[in-house]
């Protein structure tokens, strides 16, 4: 089997799986309990918090575990906004970003708080001078991606930051789901921004766990209300097991990290150097420093993306139409629509997302059976 689907999720690392089995079989205690049984869980939730907070050189009070992705960026987008509605009531995003802030956002309209959503580029990148005309005098958050999940566009993070350094009072949260294992993190995480998101299942570790970053001193609502956990953020018996196996999967992620990244954007180049030649080849994604090492998303102009995943899929080669959450839908894609990329070339776009478990003989296989079957799509049309 060749896995090229990794923005999707990733398989979990051996260690990281056992090390969920080990204290799921030794540590069951509830880390909110007075007891031995329960402090010792206690102890182990706050080591996965801090090995976590060392590696992203922040605080282990600016930690907090979640369920995944969705819940952080509900949880920062809305606990913000409600925090701090009685100063303003105006959010700005882009048009690009995944549906667990579109949403949430979508929600907040809803409730009578105002959104802009960012034009984008022809490379899927939003415009640091748009930002600033979008802001006002109620203005509250900036909420934009750092890699985008459909072509891989690396948002202008820094100087996104640099902007919004004269603007105190309005905050700022990442989307770094898609990051880990794919970047310099202290590019996507430095020092002006206010929140982060991460999800586990993308860098090795379980599914259902995650956590964000927030930075000291600032303030949102807790989104889920109950026992207290958390520091009173984010309530819910924490999943011992599952955070103890993400906190390792994410060591074991950013060990030889320059190597692994350079192994993705060799592979990513290979292949894209091949399909490029083909005249109904659209490719999306490009081989420069603003498109992150391991997403290429291309079109194959005629031929529908789901057509082209079913096609690799009789081959044991698994990639995607442009994302996990909408593949199933049927959808456009929401950047390529965005980017103005024509429907009938939309419908045809799909992804391939590497990690640094993908080899180049994997990639050789890719581009062998893409030849079969672009002779075959192009008999058909």
């Amino acid at each position: 089997m060749i896995y090229f689907d990794n923005s999707a999720t990733t398989k979990i690392n051996d260690d990281a799986l056992k090390s969920y089995q080990k204290v799921s079989e030794t540590y069951w205690g509830n880390p909110s309990s007075l007891h031995k049984f329960g402090e010792e869980s206690f102890s182990l939730l706050n080591q996965s918090r801090k090995q976590i907070a060392d590696l992203f050189n922040v605080n282990s009070d600016e930690i907090f575990f979640t369920s995944g992705g969705t819940e952080g960026d509900n949880w920062i987008i809305k606990g913000v906004a409600l925090n701090k509605k009685k100063f303003g009531n105006h959010i700005i995003t882009s048009s690009i970003e995944h549906p667990a802030v579109m949403n949430s956002l979508h929600q907040l309209e809803d409730n009578g708080f105002e959104v802009t959503y960012l034009p984008v580029d022809e490379d899927g990148r939003v415009s640091v001078d748009s930002l600033k005309e979008a802001i006002n005098e109620n203005t509250i958050l900036v909420s934009i991606m750092g890699i985008n999940n459909e072509i891989g566009a690396v948002q202008p993070i820094d100087e996104i930051s640099n902007l919004l350094s004269h603007y105190p009072k309005i905050d700022f949260h990442v989307d770094a789901v898609q990051t880990v294992g794919k970047g310099d993190i202290n590019f996507f995480l430095n020092e002006n921004v206010n929140y982060a998101t991460f999800s586990g299942h993308k860098f090795h570790g379980p599914r259902g766990v995650g956590f964000v970053y927030i930075q000291r001193g600032k303030r949102l609502d807790p989104l889920i209300a109950g026992g207290g956990q958390e520091k009173n953020q984010r309530s819910g018996t924490e999943n011992v097991p599952a955070i103890v196996a993400m906190s390792k999967a994410l060591r074991i992620t950013l060990d030889n990290y320059d190597v692994k990244i350079q192994g993705q954007k060799s592979i990513k180049e290979m292949i894209l150097n091949h399909i490029q030649n083909f005249d109904k080849v659209v490719p999306f994604s490009k081989d420069n420093d603003n498109f992150a090492p391991h997403i290429l998303c291309f079109a194959i102009k005629g031929v529908r993306g789901e057509t082209i995943v079913h096609a690799f899929e009789q081959y044991d080669i698994y990639i995607s139409t442009t994302s996990a959450c909408s593949s199933k839908k049927q959808q456009i894609s929401g950047t390529l629509k965005s980017m103005n990329i024509e429907d009938d070339i939309a419908t045809s776009a799909v992804r391939i997302s590497l990690d640094e478990d993908n080899t180049k003989d994997e990639a050789k296989k890719f581009l062998e059976i893409f030849d079969i079957l672009y002779k075959k799509f192009d008999k058909l049309s």
